[in-house]
């Protein structure tokens, strides 16, 4: 009988404290789902931000190399029609703007001209002139003969 009793008290105490303690776990729950509802949305939000940034930088990396085509062309143009550096062997490569002038021509005012036309050319920002001159690569081995 007083086992009978001690589950009388003991079992409707025990039922209740898990009734009210389940409200408690569901809002902790509810806390965690909205957490994780909260940084699932922030993630979505980023990856479209990070997206967004990700076109930008294509768009102006392909503006940048359609610029710098148009530069190169207008450049090896200008060279083609200068008297001076017509017939010379130049190379012109444009990165951002900055063009480098590679190859041979044929004396150091060639060289200087061609930079010259290279930084007058519209869409310039800068001009490496990595030029040599044919009289210095030929000329050691004409005078030997």
């Amino acid at each position: 009988m007083r086992n009978a009793f001690g589950l009388k008290i003991i079992l409707p105490a025990l039922v209740l404290g898990i009734a009210t303690a389940a409200p408690i776990f569901a809002q902790e729950d509810n806390g965690s789902a909205s957490q994780s509802m909260h940084r699932a949305g922030e993630s979505a939000e980023n990856a479209a931000t990070d997206t967004g940034h990700a076109v930008k930088h294509a768009y102006h990396g392909t503006v940048t190399a359609v610029s710098d085509t148009a530069v190169t062309a207008k450049v090896k143009h200008a060279l083609h029609e200068n008297t001076i550096t017509k017939g010379s062997d130049i190379h012109v490569d444009t990165v951002a703007g900055v063009v480098t002038l590679k190859g041979t021509v044929e004396s150091a005012g060639a060289a200087t001209t061609a930079q010259q036309v290279a930084q007058q050319t519209s869409g310039v920002k800068e001009v490496r002139n990595e030029l040599t001159m044919a009289s210095n690569a030929a000329g050691s081995g004409s005078r030997d003969q």
